[in-house]
């Protein structure tokens, strides 16, 4: 009778140590995957932590209603197998090989700085794609000065243009004609303007890093709106330049007459550029999830996007395909008229 407890007692052993085994592996072991999935959405009409999301002082605004959301995508990193199955099995996320987004090799403090300085770049060319639209004038900004810049000592961030060696600089082409026209070694006279009071710099020109022959700043300029105008964007913690779209559309709709969304929920996605050309973004069906579960009816999709799109399109959501800044505009004032607009098909 004791033989017999003790042979089921090593065969009940003998079952749970696997069982053991893969539950330590399980939990312990991480797997080379992140699992991406619908992140957070936010009204560009609205307001963060009480700042409106995209904030324009200095001007008249027109009162809005209803969404003009970005949306974005959720990356979970450092899984372990259990986890990366349960995302597997969850039908809302999708496993990827972790180095399609974060390369071996380069750390991750730079990984995330670079999406931050696109996700900046973003609210620029934003900003310059919407006044371009309505018309409205600019200036040259500093939009970023080089850690190592001969330009470090004198100019920020945010510091508005003049003039260099008294020629005006009225866009950003200037500024770069006028400094790769000096050799290494020149001195420049820039006139900026910070904080509302004229202020001149003398600076001394490096060497091009692509071009030895040439001069060079180490900045890079921009354009923004005219003072007193000025818009701010109040968005933290959010990486890559995909809120463009819906950054310039929130701008456009406070500074024109009507609801771009007619009132209702719009969500989308997508880069633009200063000309107002709309590019694609990745994670596309993540975003339509994120849109539709806050209640999103129309979703704007950069064309390049649409045939990914289609592919997933949650129930209920209406996919309008869209090019460039004014075609998005008039998308929307044709479903506010109750007419078709372009489709994904």
């Amino acid at each position: 009778m004791v033989g017999g407890v003790n042979r089921r007692i090593v065969t009940l052993l003998a079952a749970l140590v696997p069982v053991l085994v893969l539950g330590v592996i399980g939990t312990v072991v991480k797997v080379p995957f992140v699992a991406l999935g619908p992140g957070p959405t936010f009204n560009t009409l609205g307001e963060v932590d009480g700042k409106q999301v995209v904030d324009v002082v200095g001007a008249e605004l027109d009162p809005t209603s209803g969404h003009l959301n970005m949306t974005t995508v959720a990356v979970r990193d450092g899984l372990n197998l259990f986890e990366a199955f349960g995302f597997w099995v969850s039908g809302q996320h999708g496993l990827v090989p972790r180095a399609e987004v974060y390369p071996p090799g380069v750390p991750r403090e730079e990984i995330d700085k670079s999406n931050q300085q696109e996700f900046k770049d973003s609210e620029g060319d934003a900003e310059v794609a919407a006044l371009h639209y309505l018309k409205l004038p600019t200036v040259v900004l500093i939009r970023n000065v080089g850690d190592d810049a001969p330009a470090k000592d004198a100019l920020r961030p945010g510091d508005e243009l003049v003039s260099v060696n008294g020629a005006p600089i009225t866009t950003p082409k200037d500024l770069v004609t006028a400094v790769s026209s000096q050799p290494p070694g020149s001195q420049l006279t820039v006139v900026f303007r910070r904080d509302n009071a004229e202020q001149t710099a003398t600076i001394t020109l490096g060497a091009r890093p692509d071009d030895p022959a040439k001069g060079y700043l180490g900045v890079t300029p921009g354009e923004g709106a005219l003072p007193p105008m000025q818009v701010t964007f109040n968005l933290a913690d959010i990486g890559g330049p995909s809120a463009g779209l819906m950054f310039s559309l929130a701008l456009v709709d406070k500074l024109s007459p009507g609801d771009l969304d007619g009132g209702k929920f719009v969500a989308g996605t997508g880069t633009i550029d200063g000309e107002g050309a709309v590019g694609p973004i990745g994670g596309i069906q993540y975003k339509m999830m994120a849109a539709r579960e806050a209640g999103a009816e129309t979703f704007l999709v950069p064309a390049a996007n649409c045939n990914e799109a289609r592919q997933r399109t949650p129930e209920g959501l209406r996919l309008v395909k869209v090019e460039t800044l004014d075609g998005a505009v008039q998308s929307l004032n044709a479903i506010n008229a109750g007419a078709e607009a372009p489709s994904c098909g």
